[in-house]
């Protein structure tokens, strides 16, 4: 995930969004949850395909699911430079409750636009999405990353163990399940567009864009990850790899 140095050109549909449009003001940007505003559904779903490309439909589906519940999925938006017009979708996240921590979320995904990396959007997002999960109550959130471990620990993010998402909807999880969740933590605001101009956003240096999230890792018995709080540039050995290998870095940071 990356919000983040690096995301994908504003090339949606064209009823979504002109040809050249203007580099939004973070000033203006609002996050709402997507089944607050389902006309920009499909806007979100090309947003999305065009980092990580998956069938249309499956796309849609998976943002169906988006509920106050959990999964949640977001989106950073800013105004339409034509007055009247949707506003443009510039980022998308989305948040799942984690197994036997009832005050913890886990960021499954976030992606910006890649025309606007590099610009603060991926920081105004991150930003926003403590901010919101805050306001509902929760205390801590965890993610994954491969290669953007700088980014994260400037953030304030740093590394820990892994944990368990829960990526379905709460309606269909199993009675043992459903009891490690005594209730949401407070009572959930209704669906709103608040206003991130208050967040300084600082430019974000320019990075590669992040691959799918990986499935949940298994620790590595001979390479323990290295203590939480170290710098970024001590985290180089990776305590985690998924399936092909490859490092996985779990990260969490208290809100």
């Amino acid at each position: 995930m990356t919000p983040l140095p690096g995301l994908a050109e504003l090339t949606l549909d064209p009823t979504h969004q002109p040809e050249e449009s203007p580099v939004p003001g973070l000033a203006a940007l609002t996050l709402e949850p997507v089944h607050c505003r389902p006309e920009l559904l499909d806007a979100c779903a090309d947003l999305i395909n065009e980092q990580w490309p998956r069938s249309r439909a499956s796309r849609l589906h998976s943002l169906g699911q988006s509920s106050d519940s959990f999964p949640l999925c977001l989106m950073l938006l800013s105004p339409h430079p034509t007055p009247g017009n949707a506003p443009i979708v510039v980022g998308h996240a989305r948040l799942s409750r984690v197994l036997d921590r009832p005050q913890s979320l886990l960021v499954e995904t976030v992606v910006v636009a890649r025309a606007l990396r590099g610009r603060g959007f991926g920081r105004r997002l991150m930003e926003g999405l403590e901010a919101f999960a805050q306001a509902r109550g929760f205390h801590r959130l965890h993610l994954t990353t491969h290669d953007q471990l700088p980014f994260y620990a400037h953030l304030g993010y740093q590394l820990g163990e892994p944990v368990q998402g829960l990526v379905f909807t709460s309606r269909r999880l199993p009675a043992a399940l459903l009891r490690a969740f005594p209730g949401a933590p407070c009572p959930r605001p209704p669906c709103k567009a608040p206003s991130l101009a208050a967040h300084a956003a600082p430019k974000a240096s320019k990075g590669p864009s992040l691959p799918p999230p990986p499935p949940l890792p298994e620790c590595l018995a001979t390479s323990p990850p290295p203590p939480a709080g170290a710098s970024p540039h001590s985290l180089l050995e990776a305590g985690y790899r998924d399936l092909r290998g490859g490092p996985i870095f779990w990260m969490e940071k208290d809100i």
